[in-house]
């Protein structure tokens, strides 16, 4: 429960210094945010992939139009970079309300939620971005939120404590995650929509790079939008960073205008091989084939070969390495494919995964 302390929290003496360097800040990342959110679409039509997400999203939002009530609470799941945080922008352009933005870890006590929920407008959006790190004491906040619109404040302390309910304004709740495991069963079950992001085909992001680079006023030819896609591990948000490298070294060592030679260039210069691999993908395939003779190699040890952080490699590198069928994760440990040597340049073994069919829960040899 909230108590009435927390819901106009006043700031104290040592946040001043904060406050200016925020400012500061927010000053200097002005020019860097203009052109993020210039790339974002702002509709379910300028929205490229997730057909079905988008079609799902297209019936609720056109009825609660009809209706003339906010729409149902959205869950969306998915790896980084898939358009989570884009959707709940074209939720509310869709519906024409306000966005508030916020995320899981910032909300740190239950007067931080309080203190939003009591600023938002009928129908408003509340966007939470990595809502499965809520602690619990601010998910019991939400519950009456989601469910009645209304908000549990307690009064007083001890014997004479008293709790009293605000009515709020009907909002639509959009929430992000990286790990659906994470969040509890009934925050989830409040939501009306719960879908996932897939990574996105190679076509899909060769449309959306084509758009960034007409946005950038960039000049760039379809074989260098395709040779770019080819490289962006399914993500749009790696295809616009790529594309603004790209876009630098055309305007460096070129004319400007991007072509597949200036794109393959380009790429190469930043580490992104012809399969998406950057250094840290390279360097995790090597410590394994090289090292370890192609595993199995428990997961610290294989970070620690790699100087990266055990989270870093599982949530971020090895997902992508899997899915290209590089990696095999065991019960044993981590094991390079065939198609891991291969891409290398070095000859696999006999024993490598993929030209014998050993058992994994064999003893490993010396």
């Amino acid at each position: 429960m909230a108590r009435d302390e927390l819901l106009r929290p006043e700031p104290g003496d040592d946040d001043a210094p904060w406050e200016a360097a925020d400012v500061l800040a927010d000053a200097r990342n002005d020019a860097a945010a203009e052109v993020v959110a210039s790339l974002r679409p702002r509709t379910l039509d300028e929205f490229v992939g997730q057909r079905e997400l988008k079609r799902r999203l297209s019936v609720i939002l056109e009825a609660a139009r009809r209706r003339g009530q906010p729409p149902d609470h959205f869950l969306f799941a998915g790896p980084p970079g898939l358009g989570k945080t884009s959707l709940s922008v074209i939720v509310a352009a869709e519906m024409d309300v306000a966005l508030h933005v916020t995320s899981g870890p910032a909300l740190e006590r239950p007067g931080d939620l309080a203190a939003i929920l009591t600023k938002l407008g009928d129908g408003d959006v509340l966007f939470i971005d990595e809502i499965h790190r809520l602690s619990r004491s601010v998910e019991e906040v939400l519950y009456p939120a989601m469910e009645d619109f209304q908000l549990d404040i307690v009064l007083g302390k001890g014997p004479a404590a008293r709790s009293i309910r605000l009515d709020l304004p009907r909002f639509c709740l959009v929430g992000a995650t990286t790990r659906t495991g994470l969040i509890t069963g009934p925050l989830r079950d409040r939501f009306g929509l719960v879908a996932r992001l897939d990574y996105y085909e190679p076509d899909e992001l060769c449309s959306i790079v084509e758009r960034a680079a007409l946005i950038l006023g960039a000049t760039i030819d379809t074989e260098g939008a395709r040779e770019i896609s080819r490289r962006a591990r399914g993500t749009p948000r790696i295809a616009n960073r790529l594309l603004r490298r790209v876009r630098d070294v055309a305007e460096v060592e070129g004319d400007g205008d991007i072509g597949v030679e200036v794109a393959a260039r380009g790429l190469e210069l930043f580490g992104i091989d012809r399969q998406g691999l950057d250094k840290v993908d390279r360097s995790i395939l090597s410590a394994l084939c090289e090292r370890f003779g192609g595993g199995p190699v428990g997961l610290s040890t294989l970070a620690i070969a790699v100087s990266e952080p055990t989270e870093t490699v599982e949530d971020v590198y090895e997902p992508y390495l899997i899915q290209q069928g590089l990696l095999m994760r065991t019960p044993r440990g981590r094991v390079a494919t065939t198609a891991a040597w291969h891409h290398l340049g070095l000859v696999a073994p006999p024993s490598a995964f993929g030209t014998a069919d050993p058992s994994l829960f064999d003893e490993p040899t010396s």
